[in-house]
């Protein structure tokens, strides 16, 4: 991740429900995490009031990118 993207992870919301910021989601990937139930164990996002729903999309989507790298 190059240092505007990184600088932009960190104001980025990943999870509102929980306030967890996007650049957590991305390091939790970065460090392992193949999985949306990984990145949560990781990080601490899901279960809020969304179900998952909004995060969810966004770590599916996050996952699919580091697959294509």
């Amino acid at each position: 991740m190059s240092t505007e993207e990184e600088i932009l992870a960190r104001m980025k919301p990943g999870c509102i429900c929980k306030g967890i910021k996007l650049h957590r989601i991305v390091q939790a990937i970065e460090d392992g995490a193949a999985s949306f139930e990984e990145v949560a164990k990781m990080t601490g996002i899901g279960g809020g009031s969304c179900d998952s729903k909004r995060c969810g999309q966004k770590v599916a989507t996050l996952l699919q990118n580091k697959k294509e790298e």
